[in-house]
């Protein structure tokens, strides 16, 4: 462990944190536990939890202590809570007189603690997450996406720095104007998420016919295009199991009536149910990144995902997995048929899957993390407080700093379908 002479203090502000459970409350956890282990002081300011679930919802994590803003429920979403304007964030983030301030995808409340941020003095980091504007989109209000980028740009624009998630937001973000961008990916925990936890039981219990277990993992809701899995629902010899809950469940089961609904898992429930699949298979197009999928292959489980967003660095088409085209129904079929009828290649894509993310553990990630913490800050501003840490990448100061070239090869000419082996078409 790193060697630290004195603590950096980091206000957190989050759109999104406990008792909600999605991409953004997973990274932030991981980022408050990071910075405890490392002896570093955090606070945590969010949207306050529905009144109902205030009592029981904890006032910190890892340490850090938990500030709640006023918030509302999010219209069609009750379930997701949004901050209101909040005239008191400023007086917070003086008094706890934070070295950096770490945005959190952010959109309202980030914003508001951006240009907080800018007039007390203080260096921000925006950290890319969510594509507000895409799922806007997909929720009757494509005239707003526009807007929403316009907003997002000025705020992105506002931090010293934003850390993007794949290269297929570092592009995104570049392409709306917003400069000094940096690949940021996400780390996933090594232990709780590995083969071992297959349970023998629970897919006896799932395929008492001995059928192969085909699974999604994630929120139930339209922006996540589950619709798509009534395409791999009845494909022969297999099982469909869906882990999460969301608005879009009800619908889900009453049209796809043989598949398994484990609903909300978490711990070692979540563990076993991700390590007992044969094929996961995602259907979102507008993920930044993909964290369930990046678990499934450190479960050692293969992934069948859109060739689009995140997912097209997290899977490595013909090796961790295989890519299918966006929203294509018949496409996703084929490409999770193609696996369950082929256990020597599961099993072979399984592996390299775990292999691929031997190196992606939280601890290195978190690092990183601090490294970009620890340049914003510069050396007149207490980086030395981080100790020796490795250089966490390069900073792309336009668009016309983007290096040329996918790492991985991809040609964007090129889509997944069915006419040859790999499932590959020019």
């Amino acid at each position: 462990m790193p060697c630290h002479r004195a603590r950096v203090r980091i206000a957190v502000i989050t759109e999104s944190f406990l008792p909600h459970v999605d991409g953004v409350t997973n990274t932030v956890c991981r980022v408050l536990e990071h910075l405890r282990d490392r002896q570093h002081e955090a606070m945590v300011i969010a949207p306050a939890p529905a009144p109902a679930a205030r009592r029981a919802a904890a006032r910190s994590h890892a340490g850090a202590p938990v500030l709640w803003a006023p918030s509302a429920p999010l219209p069609g979403y009750p379930a997701f809570r949004f901050a209101v304007p909040w005239p008191g964030l400023p007086a917070a983030l003086r008094e706890f007189n934070p070295d950096i301030v770490h945005l959190a995808a952010p959109a309202g409340l980030g914003a508001q603690a951006v240009f907080a941020a800018r007039r007390l003095g203080i260096p921000s980091i925006a950290v890319y997450q969510t594509d507000i504007a895409a799922f806007a989109a997909r929720y009757g209000l494509a005239t707003a996406e526009r807007t929403i980028w316009h907003w997002l740009a000025i705020v992105h624009r506002l931090a010293a720095r934003t850390l993007a998630p794949s290269w297929d937001a570092v592009d995104t973000l570049l392409s709306q104007g917003v400069q000094r961008v940096a690949r940021w990916s996400r780390g996933v925990d090594l232990e709780r998420f590995h083969p071992a936890h297959r349970d023998d039981e629970l897919r006896r219990r799932l395929a008492p016919n001995g059928e192969v277990l085909v699974g999604y993992v994630g929120r139930l809701a339209r922006e996540k295009r589950v619709e798509l899995l009534g395409a791999v629902s009845d494909i022969p010899n297999t099982r469909l199991v869906v882990v999460g809950d969301g608005p879009s469940r009800p619908t889900l089961a009453r049209s796809m009536p043989n598949a398994a609904f484990l609903g909300f898992r978490a711990g070692q429930e979540l563990s076993a149910a991700v390590a007992s699949l044969d094929v996961f298979v995602h259907t979102g197009i507008h993920e930044t990144f993909c964290q369930a999928a990046q678990e499934a292959k450190a479960s050692g489980v293969p992934v069948v995902a859109p060739a689009a967003g995140g997912l097209l660095d997290v899977v490595e088409h013909g090796r961790t997995g295989l890519h299918y085209t966006p929203g294509d129904p018949a496409a996703l079929r084929a490409q999770v048929a193609a696996l369950t009828d082929d256990l020597p290649r599961r099993v072979a894509m399984g592996a390299a899957a775990r292999e691929s993310v031997a190196g992606c553990g939280w601890s290195a990630i978190g690092d990183e993390l601090l490294g970009h913490y620890r340049d914003v800050l510069g050396t007149g501003g207490g980086a030395g407080r981080f100790g020796r840490l490795r250089h966490p990448g390069p900073v792309i100061e336009g668009r016309s700093g983007r290096r040329g070239g996918r790492r991985d090869g991809w040609d964007a000419r090129k889509r997944p379908g069915t006419g040859n082996d790999d499932g590959w078409s020019a």
